[in-house]
């Protein structure tokens, strides 16, 4: 069944497109996954579109965003429960999505370590467990405290209900474990525990269940216990964060102490170096799927010396030693009944299949995206053909995917099923909330055509004006409780929020109105209050969140960390990006040398600042917000923390991107380019334009020797 255009086809300009389309597609696929537990699409969707973004990155790298949805993880803590602040960052994984794929993955290690002699690696491999995330810490063997994933960095209290789980053992077994240790796996329900739970429900007149992952989910964020005790949850362990002391000096032999300590561990996890055994698993695994008992979505591969984890290091959220190999997609065929048009906070216009109800992998789908009008018409721009190259209409029998258990989508249609009174559709080209004029920008190099078509609206646009609201209180940005998409929208509705500023003079208007909020349905004195408060405690937000809080278009959360890592303050930020606006070489220089940093983000932010709008609505926030300078995280006795190095020519004791890793973990700032701002060059045989630069410029040059000796490394 052919797909979209082959990512070999694609111009640079159509594969920028793509990317900024299936960006959209997934990061409206995470939150309704991660943070309301109710998937808009299957697992096996949200991979094809992974898949297909992954595989743009890797033929256009200068294309890279690095708010890539692969290495974000999960969604913030939800309300209602107190927040725990990991102490080591539970991350996610990147993924693999064929055989090729985990051929890349071993080999980009083994490339990473290619200066250690006769280093055979070894990595293990274990099913990928489809329920919610959990971290269970010990005291001297006592169990203390759980808290889900949340935001990687912070989740939820829900150290109640889990101890409802059996498999959970509230004291360890055995002996030498170490007196901090924080167990990480994953809370599931079984197959048959969710056909007794759902066939309970329908019996006693209550909520119909979808599927066992996201029961388990809810199950676990009740606020009373027993009904989580009656949910018949499940553990598997698989891993660990904080611990007071090692507990091995390999992941597989970690994981068998897990089990020696009374952890349910997962039977199937296998030891070896070679990459066609770890296939073989992968296939074994797959296999017995149906039989499992449990639902899983694929395999995970970790490299196995755990001292060799931390030298191979991080990427953005998720480590560079480990990767998810997913299942295949699932399909079913029905009928499309209409096509809505969404506007999203950029102005862009998403078409919507509603769907003929249809079951696809155990979850009834209703709704699928369409992608842009190309997709709708089976041609792109210059006329090559794209899906299955059959236009896609109302009334047609289509074939819809699931992948990743986040937004279905359509990718094909049985023509030979069309009925003889379907017409093409017509894209609109006005929007469909404010009339505006939607057109498809051209690029300015290649005269093609944007896949998109955006409303032009902005400002007058209230899709836009609220989207761009929600945004900026979502749970990624300041996280405001109390203050989510619905209160959002009837704020903007009646005139009390349409901008940002507004949110923080809201209690000071509400209190010289004759309509007062503790007045409005829905609210009362006391949840005004709550809601002012929560206000109030947003108005210092962390820096990266602030900078991503901005809406501007291509930053991502990734991105928008990069830039409060490498300008410290808002205040430097903005001087920059607003210079580099106006036209400052110099300025755009600075954006364009952060290592990471690519061109579509620094035009994109360069016209944020250049635009007065923006400003005068950033100098009305500014008023009442004070964004905290980042501070970066270092050894206490790192001599290079705080300083920017640039790398060149040949290393010979490692690879580059673990020269950049080290530097990052001793609190450098790794830029891709020399300027006056550069502090220290490594420079290594073949050094060439760099040198010069950093000898005109006055920058300290020192060898990769001296680097090591620099680093504590010696």
């Amino acid at each position: 069944m052919s797909q979209a255009a082959d990512v070999k086809t694609l111009g640079t300009s159509q594969a920028r497109d793509e990317l900024d389309r299936l960006h959209d597609l997934l990061v409206q696929a995470d939150a309704a996954y991660f943070q309301e537990d109710k998937p808009e699409i299957s697992d096996a969707e949200y991979d094809a579109l992974k898949r297909r973004y992954l595989a743009i990155e890797e033929r256009f790298p200068d294309l890279k965003r690095v708010d890539s949805l692969s290495q974000a993880v999960g969604a913030p803590p939800a309300e209602g429960f107190a927040k725990v602040r990991h102490a080591v960052p539970m991350l996610s994984l990147g993924n693999a999505f064929d055989d090729e794929d985990v051929a890349d993955f071993v080999q980009r290690g083994r490339k990473f370590f290619e200066r250690d002699k006769d280093l055979d690696l070894a990595f293990t491999a274990e099913p990928k467990i489809d329920g919610l995330s959990a971290s269970l810490r010990y005291e001297n063997g006592v169990f203390v405290r759980g808290a889900t994933r949340g935001d990687g960095t912070e989740g939820e209290d829900i150290t109640a209900n889990l101890r409802t789980i059996s498999e959970i053992p509230q004291r360890l077994s055995g002996a030498g474990w170490p007196e901090v240790l924080e167990v990480r796996g994953e809370v599931y329900m079984t197959h048959a525990d969710f056909a007794a739970l759902k066939a309970r429900s329908v019996a006693e007149g209550g909520q119909d269940y979808v599927n066992p992952r996201n029961t388990a989910a809810g199950s676990l964020r009740q606020k009373d216990p027993t009904v989580t005790a009656r949910r018949s949850l499940k553990f598997f362990a698989y891993g660990w964060g904080e611990v007071s002391a090692p507990i091995a000096t390999t992941q597989y032999d970690a994981v068998m102490r897990l089990g020696e300590w009374g952890f349910v561990i997962n039977p199937l996890m296998i030891r070896t170096t070679e990459i066609e055994a770890l296939l073989a698993h992968y296939r074994e695994i797959e296999a017995q799927r149906a039989t499992l008992g449990y639902d899983i979505d694929g395999v995970v591969y970790k490299l196995d010396r755990l001292d060799l984890q931390q030298r191979w290091g991080f990427v953005s959220r998720a480590p560079r030693w480990a990767i998810a190999h997913k299942f295949p997609a699932e399909q079913a065929t029905t009928i499309l009944n209409s096509i809505d048009i969404q506007v999203g906070r950029t102005g862009t216009l998403t078409p919507v299949a509603r769907l003929q109800p249809v079951t696809v992998g155990g979850v009834v789908v209703e709704n699928a995206t369409l992608h842009n009008e190309d997709y709708i018409a089976g041609r792109d721009s210059t006329g090559q053909p794209i899906r299955d190259g059959n236009d896609i209409r109302i009334g047609d029998t289509v074939i819809v995917q699931r992948a990743g258990d986040v937004i279905p989508q359509i990718v094909a249609v049985v023509a030979e099923k069309r009925p003889a009174d379907a017409r093409p559709y017509v894209f609109p080209e006005r929007c469909p909330e404010c009339g505006s004029e939607a057109v498809r920008e051209a690029n300015p190099k290649t005269g093609k055509l944007d896949a998109r078509r955006r409303c032009t609206g902005e400002l007058i646009c209230p899709a836009q004006s609220v989207e761009q609201l929600k945004h900026f209180v979502s749970r990624n940005a300041l996280d405001i409780d109390g203050l989510g998409d619905k209160q959002i929208a009837a704020f903007h509705a009646d005139g009390r929020v349409m901008q940002p500023a507004d949110i923080f003079t809201l209690e000071a208007r509400d209190a010289r109105s004759l309509k007062k909020l503790k007045d409005q349905e829905g609210w009362g004195e006391t949840s005004a209050r709550k809601l002012f408060a929560a206000i109030d405690a947003r108005r210092e937000p962390e820096l990266d969140r602030f900078i991503f809080a901005l809406g501007i278009r291509h930053v991502g959360e990734s991105t928008a960390a990069l830039f409060a890592r490498t300008f410290s303050t808002f205040t430097a930020f903005r001087e920059v990006a607003r210079a580099a606006g106006n036209g400052d070489a110099e300025a755009h220089g600075a954006l364009i040398g952060i290592d990471g940093i690519g061109e579509t983000v620094v035009q994109s932010v360069s016209a944020f600042f250049a635009n007065e709008r923006n400003e005068k609505a950033l100098d009305a926030l500014l008023a009442e917000v004070t964004p905290k300078a980042y501070v970066v995280s270092a050894p206490a006795d790192s001599e290079i923390a705080g300083k920017t190095v640039v790398f060149t020519g040949s290393l010979e004791r490692m690879s580059r991107s673990e020269a950049k890793a080290m530097a990052e973990r001793l609190g450098a700032k790794v830029s891709g380019s020399v300027s006056g701002k550069t502090d220290l060059l490594v420079a290594g045989p073949g050094a060439g334009s760099k040198l010069k630069q950093a000898e005109s410029h006055g920058v300290t040059v020192i060898s990769e020797d001296e680097w090591f000796e620099l680093a504590g490394q010696e």
